[in-house]
């Protein structure tokens, strides 16, 4: 068989999975909350060397490797591991340049580098880096790009997540992005902030008042001043306009609606989510509200998983 180690390291997510190349098919997979950030910190608390640092986060990425090798009962020491997201960044296990705005989606111009295999760590790794414009930066999504298949069409590539990345591409470049900090600012908010108290994590969207308050937030966010209109989630509670799981439904929409905002007044034909489908329900109900207010179409959805794996693949057969 031929096949990969693919290796999805975010700033607060694990994800690596074993995949077979011809087909993409996931054989079997190890998830994890240790994200970089969290191993940054980690690695700090551990005051070794510089030189230390690559086997310190490859140790981590073995923990999992082995993890898989005895669910399955075999060894994968000669498989590679492709390595997009933040480890490449400053918290990861080294630092790469970003490459600058425009790149070629077809991932002819993309940076990356080779980590030769060790006694310790016995796969080689191709380390993928990030892109940036002269105000922003990204880590991951450009992988998840390469694997969209992009058009020579103009369009908008949305990946939602901690930090939201908006990148624009036209005639196979991708050429701005813009990240919004919708997942960190809900993370902030709905654990940390005085709000925290006002909501509860609800189980389903769908469900007809969570819906409507998801609505209401969609509507508010796009229309009001969030340092102000997120203030109405605490006073929603104080006078029991909204249950804490619908609260935590407006909340979201709050965010979600600021971060669209700027689509109501530019007209943008061509959008393609790349998200998984939980992410997915949220962002057709924020689109479908925002097209009430004018003739707005669904956005395309891709499956981030499948576009981390090809844009991965196909990296990895580009460069080496």
């Amino acid at each position: 068989m031929e096949g990969f180690l693919s290796c999805d390291w975010g700033t607060s997510s694990f994800r690596l999975k074993l995949i077979e190349a011809n087909s993409f098919r996931i054989i079997a997979s190890e998830t994890s909350s240790q994200g970089i950030a969290q191993t940054f910190e980690f690695w700090k608390q551990s005051n070794q060397e510089e030189e230390k640092k690559i086997p310190f986060y490859t140790n981590c990425i073995w923990n999992y490797i082995k993890a898989m090798e005895q669910k399955l009962h075999i060894a994968m020491d000669h498989l590679p591991v492709i390595l997009s997201g933040m480890a490449s960044s400053n918290m990861g296990m080294l630092e790469l340049p970003y490459k600058e705005l425009p790149f070629a989606t077809d991932c002819s111009d993309i940076l990356a580098t080779h980590i030769k295999a060790t006694g310790s760590f016995p796969h080689n790794i191709l380390l993928i880096s990030g892109a940036r414009t002269s105000s922003d930066v990204m880590r991951g999504e450009e992988t998840q790009l390469v694997g969209c298949n992009c058009t020579g069409e103009k369009r908008i590539y949305i990946f939602p997540g901690t930090h939201s990345k908006h990148v624009y591409t036209e005639y196979g470049n991708a050429i701005d992005c813009k990240t919004y900090m919708t997942g960190e600012f809900f993370e902030l908010l709905s654990a940390k902030s005085i709000l925290s108290s006002a909501v509860t994590e609800g189980k389903d969207i769908m469900f007809e008042n969570n819906l409507l308050s998801f609505e209401k937030g969609i509507n508010d966010g796009t229309h009001f001043n969030l340092l102000n209109s997120s203030f109405q989630v605490r006073t929603n509670s104080l006078f029991d306009k909204l249950s804490k799981q619908e609260n935590y439904y407006y909340l979201s929409g709050l965010l979600i609606g600021t971060e669209l905002k700027d689509f109501l007044r530019n007209s943008f034909a061509n959008i393609t989510m790349v998200c998984n489908r939980e992410q997915w329900a949220y962002y057709r109900e924020a689109f479908r509200v925002l097209g009430k207010n004018g003739t707005f179409p669904v956005p395309a959805f891709q499956d981030v998983e499948e576009a981390t794996i090809r844009g991965q693949w196909n990296i990895y057969k580009r460069i080496s």
